[in-house]
């Protein structure tokens, strides 16, 4: 699909193909059933526009993840003037520090381990991704995720242990065996996938300790550790430009991008095929730029028809607990089962999310009582019961987003969240309980350790779990759990 066509102004075009009707055409005057006799002239094989606006529709849904990704990937990896930019593909790049405000390409991200990130090009050989020994106080974990958003596996303090080990990352396409050594081999679904290492820092002072761990992290060739001579070099590819930033204004042209490398599977042959129908992707039968303005206008429709029904999901298809939504949205292909609405919320809500298993996201933008979260208008107060904090085997938190774009914020104390290691330094209440003060302003400083700063505006709140515990009381199964995020309330 061509970029141009997603900077038409196509509002009035819009109005009176709504007003006509897509389902279908009354009369054969409507500028509906006009447009269709002169696209059949014209020889086009497009479906009728109100197909192809229920095709355009699925194909958000679909690619939403794939577009989201594929635009991180490039800003990460490919365009080195980004500013967002890590390291080339097969390359290990360790962040020795936590994320802040100024950390844009990913919305939702966390700020309490320190990320190293490894983008795999599996097309000319697989990879061997080999871990340090890691203190077992100090939690870990490596996230395998691809191009489709599958969590394809797990290394770390939970998945694998605390011991070192050399792991396999294989391509789709991918036959052999498994060398002397490895511990594992993972399959990835797509040639280019992510992988997201977490580290655990405790405190600031405890930075070197992370770095230590860091360097321990390796990813080699198979032809490398096997010291064996390399394949030939995997064909150049320019990719089409992309940035997080342009995903609305150019959603469909980053899917054709985005699709070249995700295979089509058998899940996926006839879903695919509708996607080409209409001129999506790499099988397409035509250009959309040949189309007329109506069905230009039917697809940009079933875009915005797409993208509430993601938020719909994200609104209704998680528990509400207190006013916190509690769901399990992350995993693998056998997960999902071709439920593309699921994982299309998964990845608005915060893509790169890990499994239940590894770690929980209790969610919200809303207080108990379902009022909207607002910085502008009330202060907060979250407290936990004593003997109630989150249940984990690792470490929990609780990090503060701008309601609208879901980055961290910039506030005057530089701190996104408050979590499980910086208990010691807060103050509980008389009973043995815990309040967080979650406001614009500073609380007082008798109050600032258990203070998380809040925007002058709507909040979203995000409560991690790492490694959430699964005897009572334990969140999991999530929706149902033994044990619940206490609402947030107005403070008094």
């Amino acid at each position: 699909m061509n970029q141009p066509f997603t900077q038409l102004r196509v509002g009035a075009v819009c109005a009176m193909i709504a007003a006509a009707g897509l389902a279908g055409c009354a009369t054969t005057t409507d500028p509906v059933a006009i447009a269709q006799v002169a696209d059949r002239k014209a020889g086009s094989t497009v479906p009728g526009i109100g197909e192809t606006r229920a095709i355009a529709e699925e194909a958000f849904i679909y690619g939403l993840p794939l577009v989201m990704n594929y635009a991180v990937m490039h800003e990460f990896v490919v365009d080195k003037n980004s500013g967002q930019y890590k390291a080339p593909f097969n390359t290990i790049y360790n962040e020795a520090r936590v994320f802040t405000y100024q950390d844009t390409a990913v919305v939702t991200p966390n700020s309490d381990t320190p990320y190293s990130m490894l983008w795999l090009d599996l097309r000319r050989e697989p990879m061997v991704i080999s871990v340090p020994a890691v203190p077992r106080g100090r939690y870990y974990s490596v996230q395998l995720t691809d191009g489709n958003t599958y969590n394809y596996g797990y290394i770390g303090s939970r998945a694998t242990g605390h011991a070192a080990g050399d792991y396999l990352v294989v391509g789709p396409e991918w036959q052999g065996e498994a060398p002397a050594g490895i511990k594992k081999v993972f399959r990835s679904s797509t040639p280019f996938a992510l992988t997201i290492f977490r580290t655990q820092l405790s405190n600031a002072k405890d930075m070197p300790e992370v770095q230590k761990v860091q360097a321990g992290y390796q990813a080699r060739p198979l032809s490398a550790y096997l010291k064996q001579a390399a394949p030939p070099a995997a064909p150049k590819i320019d990719f089409r430009p992309a940035t997080t930033a342009g995903i609305k204004e150019n959603f469909y042209d980053y899917l054709d991008a985005a699709l070249e490398f995700v295979p089509v599977t058998p899940e996926t042959r006839e879903l695919r095929a509708r996607l080409a129908s209409i001129g999506i992707g790499p099988g397409k039968t035509f250009a959309f730029k040949d189309l007329s303005l109506e069905h230009k206008a039917a697809v940009l429709l079933a875009m915005k028809a797409g993208d509430d029904k993601v938020d719909a999901y994200l609104s209704s298809g998680a528990k509400d607990i207190n006013g916190w939504k509690v769901a399990s949205v992350f995993g693998d292909a056998a997960f999902y089962k071709g439920d593309w609405l699921k994982r299309a919320a998964a990845a608005k809500g915060g893509i790169y999310g890990n499994d239940a298993v590894e770690a929980m996201y209790p969610m919200t933008r809303v207080d108990a009582a379902g009022e909207t979260l607002d910085g502008s208008k009330h202060d907060y107060t979250l407290t936990f019961p004593a003997g109630q904090l989150p249940p984990v085997n690792a470490f929990w938190s609780v990090t503060m987003y701008d309601g609208k774009s879901q980055l961290l914020i910039k506030n005057p104390i530089n701190r996104y969240l408050i979590n499980a290691p910086m208990l010691p330094a807060m103050k509980k209440n008389a009973d043995g309980s815990l309040t967080l003060y979650i406001q614009k302003d500073s609380p007082g400083k008798a109050r600032e350790a258990n203070w998380l700063p809040a925007p002058a505006g709507t909040i979203y709140l995000v409560m991690r779990l790492y490694w959430p515990k699964t005897e009572a009381p334990s969140i999991l199964p999530a929706g149902t759990g033994t044990w619940s995020p206490p609402g947030i309330v107005v403070a008094r």
